[in-house]
């Protein structure tokens, strides 16, 4: 579904052509050769597996020893450029503003005198082979779209180094896209408040508490070994008041209660999906790890617990109870399947970074300084940016195995510039290894032809008999040199 709230393409090339405009004036120094470089990674005719191939584009003008200069010496303005993303169309799950915040790693391992790198997860093949590899980490927020789209909008990008608490650099960063949201009119008083997904890997509680004073809903994904209490019964008069009440362990259903609400949806990739919720629960805090420089006493984060059961995978496996915590309180039926759906979509920003890692190349380059991948950076973000604003414009980069795509359903590889030259479909090469009864009659037929074309007149010797007789008859002036030798020698 396309982005683009204007019909037509006229207003597609109208918002593509703008975003270019206040794209360029983002550039303080080296701003041609960036800008080209931007263009020469859309342009480019595959994935781009080459930081130095783009120079080889029609588009980059200059030499390869510019392009790395661009990189090295050229400024970006990046809160200019994050003011320019934040007034792009966004879309809307469910009538809200979804922002979907997750981290991924630029794998250096070998970069040992590279400043900024710490420890990122890197996935592995198969089950607990995942592997920590030094690299630089980056925080993105994307907003996220509805409908079967994969499309994101990108917001912000912010490198987490090696003394940053990333909670706070994602409450910090968090903020200042939900600010900049309000200041560019795409959020208003009086609107759904905006959604916040994470993944497992985020204290959600604590960033609920960090961006308590915001119209935002967090929800997040919890373990299913976790325990979270009620609200404290009455108090007997003596001792301290409980500040805990009923515990909720997830591993136990005996002591969940009955939900506060409860919903059933059939869906044609899961089967029914069932939600239950529990509301007015809270996790015990201590003073320890993110709470260690916390003032006072801990403060109590209720928030609504909710548990998703579906019939069946898309692929394969025996599916499993899922948790999410949310922050928002009272949820009815209508709520709670915004909620839970929103979450779905947070896999969106796993298929934007994958794009932008296999087809953009955002982690080809190998530049030593942490500001040079900052820059690469934000020229990969501000080439996706152009991407899903010409998805009305471009043509269907269709290989011939895939189906065509339908207007405003082109996927993120899907969108060619103008012009660009369709791939070569020649006729398909012949197996030399495979045989049929045909090909079979052929090759003895064309066999005897040959041979009856070569085959001598009675009393007369074929051309290439003679020639054989001639080159062995008639040695040449070395192999005679040779003779003679051997024949003294002998002597």
């Amino acid at each position: 579904m396309s982005i683009l709230p204007e019909p037509g393409p006229d207003a597609g090339a109208g918002a593509l052509r703008a975003f270019r405009a206040r794209f360029h004036q983002c550039l303080r120094a080296r701003s041609d050769a960036l800008f080209k470089l931007a263009d020469a990674v859309l342009c480019s005719s595959g994935p781009v597996v080459s930081l130095p191939g783009l120079s080889l584009t029609g588009v980059f003008t200059r030499g390869h020893g510019a392009l790395y200069d661009a990189l090295a010496a050229g400024r970006i303005d990046a809160d200019r450029l994050r003011d320019a993303l934040a007034t792009q169309p966004l879309g809307r799950v469910s009538g809200r503003i979804v922002l979907a915040v997750n981290t991924t790693g630029w794998l250096r391992p070998d970069a040992n005198c590279s400043p900024g790198r710490l420890y990122c997860h890197g996935s592995g093949h198969g089950r607990g082979q995942d592997q920590m590899v030094p690299g630089w980490s980056y925080s993105f927020v994307a907003a996220l779209e509805p409908g079967a789209s994969s499309w994101t909008q990108i917001l912000d990008a912010t490198r987490i180094g090696p003394d940053d608490d990333p909670a706070a650099v994602t409450a910090l960063q968090l903020r200042a896209v939900i600010d900049r949201l309000t200041s560019a009119g795409q959020h208003r008083s009086g609107d759904a408040p905006i959604a916040v997904v994470t993944d497992g890997g985020y204290d959600v509680p604590r960033l609920a508490w960090q961006l308590r004073d915001l119209p935002v809903i967090i929800v997040g994904r919890l373990k299913s070994d976790r325990v979270l209490y009620g609200r404290p019964g009455p108090w007997s008069g003596r001792g301290r008041p409980p500040k805990h009440g009923r515990a909720c362990r997830m591993a136990d259903p005996d002591t969940w209660g009955g939900p506060d609400t409860a919903s059933s949806t059939e869906t044609a990739r899961y089967g029914r999906l069932e939600a239950m919720a529990w509301e007015n629960l809270h996790s015990r805090l201590t003073h320890r790890a993110a709470w260690i420089g916390h003032e006072g006493d801990l403060p109590i984060i209720e928030a609504t617990l909710i548990r998703l059961k579906t019939e069946r995978l898309p692929h394969t496996g025996k599916p499993t109870p899922l948790w999410l915590w949310t922050s928002q309180q009272a949820l009815d039926t209508d709520l709670l399947n915004a909620i839970w759906s929103a979450w779905l979509r947070r896999f969106d920003i796993e298929h934007t970074f994958r794009f932008l890692k296999q087809t953009l190349g955002w982690t080809i380059p190998q530049v030593r300084d942490p500001e040079a991948a900052d820059r690469w950076t934000w020229l990969v973000i501000a080439a996706f940016t152009q991407l899903g604003l010409a998805r009305a414009l471009a043509a269907d980069r269709r290989l011939p195995w895939e189906a065509p795509a339908g207007p405003g359903r082109l996927t993120p590889p899907r969108p060619r510039p103008p012009g660009f030259p369709e791939p070569s479909r020649g006729p398909a090469p012949t197996h030399c290894g495979a045989e049929t009864l045909q090909t079979r009659a052929r090759k003895a037929c064309r066999a005897t032809q040959s041979a009856q074309s070569t085959d001598p007149r009675p009393g007369q010797e074929s051309q290439t008999r003679q020639d054989h007789k001639r080159t062995r008859t008639a040695p040449d002036q070395h192999q005679r040199s040779k003779i003679k030798l051997r024949a003294g020698e002998c002597a």
